[in-house]
């Protein structure tokens, strides 16, 4: 596979930023991947970043700690070679943010909480070319499966009015319909348990069909200007039109399973995509068909001050994706848990520039 043009070489140097970031911060999030590498490989993305080209840096991180940003910033520059990232249109990519909510919920259904999180039902199959039925939507990758085959699987106003209440699938129950739905934005949560303990959710599935943002929608009919729309703005929405709730968030037919995860490290985020705990500030969710997990990518986003109201020049390391993450200079910021990462999260939306770290064993092939 050759690599593609969309990346252009540049030099460490011609990156803004690159001699004062943390590169010991992004070492640590890149030597999880690393460490993961031997038991499952990464798919190799379509625009050619191999995931064996890796090998010499993950060795190397594996057994070998930086003692300071310095020695990790020569890590990088050994190994990799920077190249910036055309997007799709435009003359900058695009950066979001996203986070883990903290939020109350109990065991067990109560009057007030009374809102569920959902296990993967047992009826919910996999699909693919390979299964899907003639006529279905090829965008489905998850069916119900039924006596005659597989079909469209509820959406979530379905589900919400009751078609899997016969199951028993609840996890955990939340006061308020709209802290559930974050929790499906973020596809993750930590629960502050009614007997005192934590717990977390993370994404186990979904019901497949697309996802339509609220802020889109309200934004379409007069409520909210584009410009505006922010996740604050829309819980604001829906604080003050309790009666529409359902009619907005039913528009979003995706619906999204759940499973119980270990909370081993408070100071990390879930397991994501690349099967390794994020790391707030340093994992970046890229578009998993174009991208390789593992990459490091360095976002280059001036106009970005929310993380620490500096101008956002940060070495990431790709470990998450999502189904709003598509092209090749596209990225959701992990901003981490709880409420102060939400305010962060909720806010970011802006141009900025990615640099692609190649490995060096890569450059020059194909060109």
């Amino acid at each position: 596979m050759s690599l593609s043009p969309v990346f252009n070489e540049k030099s460490f140097e011609a990156l803004p930023g690159w001699g004062t970031d943390d590169h010991l911060a992004a070492f640590a999030a890149f030597r999880r991947s690393a460490h993961h590498a031997p038991v499952k490989p990464y798919r190799t993305g379509s625009l050619g970043v191999d995931f064996n080209a890796f090998a010499d840096a993950y060795a190397e991180a594996r057994s070998v700690s930086p003692a300071n940003r310095s020695q990790a910033r020569s890590f990088f520059e050994r190994h990799f070679v920077p190249a910036l990232v055309t997007p799709e249109t435009g003359s900058a990519g695009l950066v979001t943010g996203f986070y883990e909510p903290e939020v109350e919920a109990s065991p067990v259904r109560t009057e007030r909480f009374a809102v569920p999180l959902l296990s993967r039902p047992a009826d919910l199959v996999d699909i693919d070319d390979n299964n899907r039925p003639a006529g279905m939507d090829p965008y489905l990758a998850f069916a119900r499966e039924t006596p005659v085959g597989p079909v469209e699987y509820f959406d979530r106003g379905q589900i919400e009015r009751g078609a899997l209440s016969s199951q028993d699938l609840g996890i955990a129950w939340l006061a308020d319909k709209v802290d559930s739905f974050f929790v499906h934005v973020q596809g993750a949560a930590r629960l502050k348990m009614t007997d005192g303990t934590l717990r977390r959710v993370t994404y186990a599935a979904k019901s497949g069909q697309r996802f339509t943002g609220p802020g889109r929608i309200l934004s379409e009919l007069g409520e909210i200007p584009l410009a505006r729309v922010t996740m604050q703005s829309v819980r604001a929405w829906f604080k003050a039109h309790p009666d529409r709730v359902d009619e907005i968030l039913w528009q979003n037919r995706s619906y999204i399973f759940f499973r119980e995860a270990p909370v081993e490290d408070t100071g990390l985020g879930p397991i994501a995509a690349a099967k390794v705990p994020l790391t707030p500030g340093r994992s970046v969710a890229v578009d998993r068909l174009l991208h390789t997990f593992g990459t490091p990518f360095y976002i280059d986003a001036p106009t970005l001050t929310a993380f620490d109201e500096k101008p956002f020049r940060r070495l990431m390391i790709a470990q998450d994706t999502g189904s709003a993450i598509t092209g090749p200079a596209r990225g959701d910021l992990f901003a981490g848990s709880g409420d102060a990462a939400g305010e962060v999260a909720g806010v970011v939306r802006n141009a900025a520039d990615f640099y692609a770290l190649i490995p060096r064993a890569l450059i020059g092939r194909g060109r």
